[in-house]
């Protein structure tokens, strides 16, 4: 990096705009959508797809619904001119769905991208040449008029060109792009749109798409606002004028400028759906659809089983859906702090059927997008005490006390950080069992069985403590009470049991008890045991001995 000052790079001059509308506007309604997976995403891919790659692609994208997908740059190669034609000669594209071809605006590639586009019903042709002062400077050493007459020239000829389609059952709609359009100075960039709309002439029936990319993202989202709003306002022919956004991810604010510019009057969004393109990407088309739902707004694609989409996505892509991507990623729906994970719990457990979606640190129900809750929590050496508490609750159905969470929780955390990688739910639960249901040392109960005479329990049991066994009765108001008087001729240390807590474990004949019970030791210290049995009496009991067994390993 350069040293300070830097003097190297230079602030992206702001438009001028003082009463610019769009901060004060809310989202009302989604846009348009047009897919360029295939063409876009799929030129950025080091192994582009295959033909039956991108035919399961393409199928993918009328699934969730797309009307408009761009399928290639036909005159660009063989592969994208025969994938075109495969499309339209199998009868692949349902009515209603639009297949958008990209073309440069030279007379050889439009007459090419004619006929591969021959005998579609629907064809969104997008045409484009660079307006920018770079590219005006470095790549075509042009000067503004010849620029322009390059877009009316190619607008020209497929004008002359599309009503012999149309007669034959192909209907040809113009989609025009300056491309770097964001670094194109606004006053050429409304004259090279606004002399292309001339020469097309469009109707408020059959409007122009005038799309307006940030082929390479430089600036800030507001100033892409201030410009998509400043070409909305002056526009002449607006009410024929289709608005299109493409923006791409260098700045890493792709999806931020994208929602400010529709606020700012934009129609149309062209993106990839899970955000593949060029350098850092383009628009991810799955957040910005998913932001809307989560405001209320339908975006009128269908994402209700994200993970099946993800898998074709990576399937054909070769790509890899971040694990923290927005939405798609494997661990969007999951916490692995404790406050956050004990927050979590709390607020799914008072989030009422078909009232407003109302969790903790999750934006949307995960089943609206085929997720689980079973996926919300796991549990590393950074969770919390709810985390763990969830986990068993969820997956093995034991609801434990609350005073007994931060003990599990430690028994849980030590693990992780033993381990030094996250744990499993079975893990988490055989570390449960093994501090709490399988001890059987010192205190090893045997035996044990109740008879009631005159109000009061009576109780035999037999335990054995290091090995020796004790024949040992006792009498109390309850079995509990009974067992810890009993238990008093043995050389155990005293103590009281402080709380007692039950429930079952399925359902039916064969549902067992499960029993927690904290006690505390005549030197004060206080440990939860747990037990499970059919018989409902002697999981309590069992609790008990895992409570003592516990305390004594901890002497």
């Amino acid at each position: 990096m350069q040293p300070a000052p830097v003097t190297k790079y230079r602030p992206f001059p702001p438009v001028a705009l003082p009463d610019r509308q769009w901060p004060n506007r809310t989202h009302t309604r989604a846009p348009i959508w047009c897919s360029v997976d295939l063409r876009d995403g799929n030129q950025a891919l080091a192994q582009p797809m295959s033909v039956e790659e991108k035919l399961e692609f393409f199928e993918l994208l009328v699934k969730v619904g797309f009307k408009e997908i761009e399928v290639g740059f036909p005159s660009a190669s063989q592969i994208e001119f025969d994938f075109t034609r495969r499309l339209i000669d199998e009868g692949r594209i349902p009515e209603g769905v639009s297949i958008q071809v990209l073309c440069q605006c030279r007379e050889d590639l439009i007459t090419r991208t004619l006929e591969a586009v021959r005998g579609a019903r629907s064809v969104i042709f997008h045409l484009y040449n660079s307006t920018s002062p770079a590219q005006r400077k470095y790549v075509f050493g042009l000067e503004r008029p010849a620029i322009r007459k390059i877009a009316t020239d190619a607008v020209a000829l497929l004008k002359r060109d599309a009503p012999a389609l149309a007669k034959a059952g192909t209907d040809i709609r113009l989609e025009y792009s300056p491309e770097s359009f964001t670094s194109t100075e606004l006053d050429f960039a409304l004259e090279v749109c606004e002399a292309v709309t001339d020469v097309w002439q469009p109707t408020v029936e059959d409007k122009i798409i005038l799309n307006l990319p940030a082929t390479v993202e430089y600036a800030t989202p507001n100033v892409h606002a201030d410009q998509i709003e400043w070409m909305c306002r002056n526009l002449t022919r607006r009410d024929r004028t289709i608005v299109s956004l493409h923006t791409h991810n260098d700045r890493g604010t792709g999806v931020a400028a994208t929602e400010l510019a529709l606020l700012a009057g934009a129609d149309r969004v062209e993106g990839t759906l899970c955000g593949n393109g060029e350098r850092t990407g383009n628009l991810d088309i799955v957040t910005v659809a998913l932001n809307l739902y989560t405001h209320g707004i339908h975006p009128g694609l269908d994402l209700s089983d994200i993970n099946a989409i993800r898998d074709v996505y990576e399937r054909c892509t070769r790509l890899e859906v971040p694990p923290r991507q927005p939405y798609a990623g494997e661990l969007v729906f999951t916490a692995f702090s404790g406050s956050h994970q004990d927050a979590i719990k709390k607020s799914l457990s008072q989030q009422k059927s078909g009232s407003p979606w109302d969790v903790l640190y999750i934006p949307v129900d995960p089943a609206d997008v085929g997720r689980s809750y079973k996926a919300i929590i796991r549990i590393n050496s950074q969770s919390g005490k709810g985390g763990v508490a969830y986990v068993l609750e969820h997956d093995f159905g034991m609801t434990l006390p609350k005073l007994m969470h931060k003990e599990i929780g430690r028994i849980v955390n030590d693990l992780a950080d033993a381990k030094g990688t996250e744990l499993t739910p079975a893990e988490i639960h055989a570390a449960f069992e093994a501090d709490y249901l399988n001890r059987t040392s010192p205190v090893c109960l045997q035996h044990f069985k109740t008879a009631e005479r005159d109000s009061t329990v009576h109780c035999d049991a037999r335990v054995s403590v290091d090995g020796k066994v004790h024949a040992l009765t006792g009498s109390g108001n309850g079995p509990i009470d009974a067992f810890v008087k009993a238990l008093a001729g043995t050389p155990l240390p005293k103590f009281d049991v402080v709380s007692y807590s039950e429930h079952s474990l399925g359902r039916g004949a064969e549902a067992r008890a499960v029993s927690y019970i904290q006690i505390k030791t005549e030197r004060g210290r206080a440990l939860f045991g747990a037990g499970i049995d059919t018989n409902i009496e002697l999981a309590s009991i069992k609790a008990i001995v895992s409570a003592l067994n516990r305390a004594l390993a901890k002497r």
